[in-house]
């Protein structure tokens, strides 16, 4: 995220209709805030699921394509396109 842009994004997930809660397998969702530095501040999103295979549902579902249809940003707010990392818990 961009310079000016910070608190912006954090209003747009504040009042983001993600229509998570209604998708089965959906634990919880945090918006995590990483350092900031001269021309950028890292942001990462952060969801837990019961399965890998409920997340992937849900990337295919009504519910995923409504909570994006209108999450494209003005230009010039992203260093970079979002690139998804998944994790597995191990321990």
């Amino acid at each position: 995220m961009t310079g000016g842009f910070k608190s912006d994004l954090n209003e747009i997930w504040r009042n983001r209709e993600s229509h998570l809660d209604e998708v089965p397998g959906f634990k919880s969702f945090q918006l995590l805030q990483g350092p900031t530095h001269d021309d950028h501040t890292l942001f990462a999103s952060h969801s837990t699921w019961e399965s890998e295979a409920a997340f992937v549902d849900w990337t295919k579902s009504e519910s995923f394509h409504k909570a994006h249809a209108n999450a494209k940003a003005a230009s010039g707010v992203y260093l970079s396109p979002p690139v998804f990392e998944g994790f597995d818990v191990v321990l």
